[in-house]
């Protein structure tokens, strides 16, 4: 793991060389309140100065498998607070993803009512938050068009860099 300097410190340099990339936040286990402000701060002056992320995407922490396996869970009223929050905070940001990886398609959904323009991808597998033994629900493109137009959006397939590949 690197510092919180050096991780700023790469993101400025990639973006100076004009390379772009996300800024995430995984938040839900030993944090304070103020600890995500203050991340929330960090990307967004990061963003002031480079303009280089793409995207946030806010996402909780699974304790699964894990050291923390002791401490409750974020709930989902608190992860949409928090995505919420991130839009307004994030105002220099285009982006901002909802997870349905670590919150459930249906929280997901709800999400893009709390700010949220964009609910990720369809995988082919997911490492990251499987590696937890957390059971990781991988939807059918289908199924996320489908549950886009029934919460009253557009679905739209994008590419990494968040242009639109085609609408639904």
């Amino acid at each position: 793991k690197c510092t919180v300097e050096q991780w700023e410190e790469v993101h400025r340099t990639a973006h100076k060389l004009g390379l772009t990339s996300t800024a995430t936040m995984m938040f839900g286990h030993i944090e304070k309140p103020e600890h995500i402000v203050e991340h929330l701060e960090r990307v967004r002056r990061i963003q002031d100065e480079t303009g280089g992320f793409t995207a946030f995407i806010p996402w909780t922490f699974k304790k699964g498998n894990t050291m923390l396996d002791h401490i409750e869970e974020a709930s989902s009223v608190y992860y949409l607070k928090v995505l919420a929050l991130s839009r307004i905070y994030l105002d220099n940001f285009k982006n901002i993803q909802s997870s349905h990886v670590t919150q459930t398609m249906q929280v997901g959904i709800v999400g893009l009512h709390f700010g949220a323009n964009d609910l990720g991808s369809v995988m082919m597998e997911e490492n990251v938050i499987s590696s937890t033994n957390y059971k990781v629900s991988i939807p059918k493109v289908e199924d996320m068009v489908s549950a886009i137009r029934s919460a009253g959006f557009v679905p739209a397939q994008r590419d990494t860099y968040y242009n639109i590949i085609r609408v639904f």
